[in-house]
């Protein structure tokens, strides 16, 4: 069965790593004996500057056809003075999808600990994932624009709270059985809310599962006190946000880091988490191993294809463990050469 992929390359490095992530894709493919098919749309600040609208009606369309959609990168200060923003375009997607829960591996391969820029002891055994919604809270919310007041209003519905829940205690069954939720229930009512949906789908249905609530603040500063301390964490919109860039970081860089945002069916939205770097755009010094992991987990997730996902994935930690890399992780590849050496180990 041909399974059809829709690549939104966006702005900046975004072509360059959406690039990489298709090269690994056909390398796997041929191996493997996949067959994929694959439409190219504008999307971000490269659709405003063709068309004015940072999701056009046909990409649109595409996204909904498609069995995985994956976007490399949008945004960048070209856009900033006016008129429509590249990041309004990735809000309307994932709106149009319907995927509410983004998934963010972070992991700290043996071996690797050097890369981090905590002492290696520190980040030694890391191996977490931050579930984060996304469709809700503040982000969506109304808002108010203005010189002297402004406001955006955060709301949460308990059925939204209970479906990222979910998807956040069946992921911890299938790994290490703890899931910590992340909320500010001591100030906010959204967290209060958020807490007492929680607790109460734990309750009744997962009580098999460990289940620790831990305050925005608290989890910021243990993120890099003892992140090995960590399984499943759970959290909203905008704290989720800021939490999942910061992990990012521990493995070493954020172009390591690659996402997984879903919803009800097993279409998907796949990225790396960096932005779109527009200072080292068309250079070759993107990191590659983002976009190329978030490739895996569409094949893991979206296309029934495990074992493809596994054996990318083994082949990016070959190579790391063998000293490729990009300048970011004190590699001397450029993202051409480290996305070949990737392929050749597939």
């Amino acid at each position: 069965m041909t399974r059809n992929i829709v690549f939104l390359p966006g702005d900046g490095v975004g072509p360059e790593v959406a690039g990489a992530a298709r090269k690994i894709l056909d390398a796997a493919a041929e191996r493997f004996s996949l067959s994929l098919e694959y439409r190219e749309c504008l999307f971000g600040g490269a659709a405003i500057d063709a068309s004015g609208d940072p999701f056009p009606a046909d990409t649109k369309a595409a996204c909904l056809d498609a069995d995985a959609v994956f976007l490399g990168a949008v945004g960048g200060p070209k856009w900033d003075g006016g008129g429509p923003r590249p990041e309004k375009g990735l809000l309307d997607l994932r709106k149009a999808l319907g995927v509410y829960a983004n998934l963010r591996p972070v992991s700290v391969a043996a071996g690797m600990e050097h890369l981090s820029p905590l002492n290696p002891e520190r980040v030694r055994g890391v191996d977490l994932l931050i579930v984060r919604e996304l469709t809700g809270g503040m982000y969506f919310g109304k808002r108010m624009e203005g010189d002297e007041t402004a406001s955006d209003e955060c709301l949460y519905t308990k059925a939204e709270v209970s479906r990222v829940a979910r998807i956040a205690f069946e992921t911890a069954r299938k790994r290490s059985g703890r899931v910590a939720s992340v909320d500010k229930a001591n100030v906010m009512a959204t967290s209060r809310l958020w807490r007492k949906a929680v607790s109460e789908l734990h309750a009744a249905e997962y009580s098999d599962v460990e289940l620790s609530h831990v305050l925005v603040d608290a989890m910021a500063m243990k993120l890099i006190l003892a992140p090995a301390d960590f399984d499943v964490i759970l959290t909203e919109n905008l704290f989720g946000d800021i939490l999942s860039d910061e992990a990012s970081v521990l493995p070493g860089s954020i172009g390591l880091a690659p996402s997984a945002s879903l919803g009800e069916g097993t279409r998907g939205l796949y990225e790396p988490i960096h932005g779109s770097a527009p200072d080292i755009a068309g250079q070759g010094k993107a990191n590659p191993v983002g976009a190329i992991l978030s490739a895996a987990m569409m094949l893991r997730y979206s296309l029934d294809a495990g074992e493809v996902a596994d054996a990318i994935d083994a082949a990016v930690a070959k190579a790391l463990s063998s000293g490729r890399g990009t300048a970011d992780i004190g590699g001397k590849d450029t993202t051409s050469s480290f996305t070949d050496a990737i392929c050749a180990l597939i």
